[in-house]
């Protein structure tokens, strides 16, 4: 009898990675083993992740290991993604997708006290913060989910995604989540990704099983606003997109300037015969033609 070769699955050695890429694993009902990768983003703890580069310090050894041989399979937080795949590898599947909201750890927005400190390494995060509240001030913060929720008492809040702390079952006593209405949650956030090398028929047959259309879809709309308007970790931005009863999406995209002050937010209705990357690259040229992003981002410097 014939013994399936393991897939092997190329993951970050935090213990949020290492649980995405065991319920991976599980998915798949595949035999499987980890290859776990250290990034530049896990090295260097001590640089703010905007001046690392943004998005991808956190993905590209990892996905370095799949193209080289390593491994057969790359998952990843989809939020740590960059717009664009690399040649030879696509992006598979997209199986499922946590809640997407941040939330503050340590008191809630309302009840923050004048001039109270926050603590998040995340331009996204400060500028929309400061947008509601200009008098807040910000502490940079980085590190796995435990190191940062061990920091909270250094803050008055502290902010994170809702979706690490429900996937590894933490549950801070004073957890407030934040409305998207005034915190638009980063691209993808809350969804697992699994790569894999376009040549390669069994991994890519694998992961068609486990990816669901829907979110995938929904996912790939953010996706192709984020490629639109050039952003990642270093843009204050962010999208969220849903489904609606028709089968279209709506989009809703965020675009600021780093203190808030300035803060572009716009809703963008799909159609049922337009595509996702279609819907997320319209609204990319909405926010920067139609909606001043343009001289924004001038302002960025990008």
């Amino acid at each position: 009898m014939t013994q399936t070769v393991p897939l092997r699955v190329a993951t970050r050695g935090s213990r949020l990675a290492r649980w995405q890429a065991q319920r991976i694993v599980e998915l798949l009902d595949a035999p499987a083993e980890l290859v776990v990768i250290a990034t530049e983003g896990d090295r260097r703890t001590d640089v703010p992740i905007h001046l690392l580069g943004g998005t991808g310090v956190f993905v590209k050894e990892v996905q370095a290991a799949v193209l080289d041989g390593r491994a057969d399979l790359a998952v990843h937080s989809a939020k740590d993604l960059p717009s664009e795949t690399p040649p030879g590898l696509v992006l598979a599947a997209i199986p499922e997708r946590a809640d997407p909201r941040d939330a503050l750890v340590g008191c809630p927005l309302d009840a923050l006290p004048h001039g109270a400190r926050v603590g998040t390494g995340a331009v996204r995060r400060r500028a929309q913060l400061a947008h509601a509240r200009p008098d807040l001030e910000f502490g940079e913060l980085r590190g796995n989910l435990d190191t940062r929720l061990a920091r909270a008492s250094d803050y008055d809040a502290v902010v994170v995604a809702v979706a690490a702390l429900q996937r590894l079952q933490l549950q801070p006593d004073e957890l407030h989540p934040l409305d998207p209405a005034l915190m638009l949650p980063q691209v993808a956030q809350g969804a697992l990704a699994v790569e894999c090398r376009a040549d390669d028929p069994r991994a890519l047959d694998a992961l068609a099983r486990i990816d669901a259309t829907a979110i995938h879809r929904e996912v790939a709309a953010e996706r192709a606003f984020l490629g639109a308007i050039g952003g990642g970790c270093n843009l204050p931005c962010g999208a969220l997109a849903r489904t609606i009863a028709d089968g279209s999406l709506v989009l809703d995209v965020l675009l600021a300037n780093l203190d808030g002050s300035t803060v572009l937010r716009e809703l963008f209705h799909g159609t049922v015969d337009e595509t996702a990357a279609d819907l997320g690259a319209r609204a990319g040229r909405g926010i920067l033609d139609e909606h001043g992003g343009s001289a924004l981002l001038l302002e960025l410097g990008r």
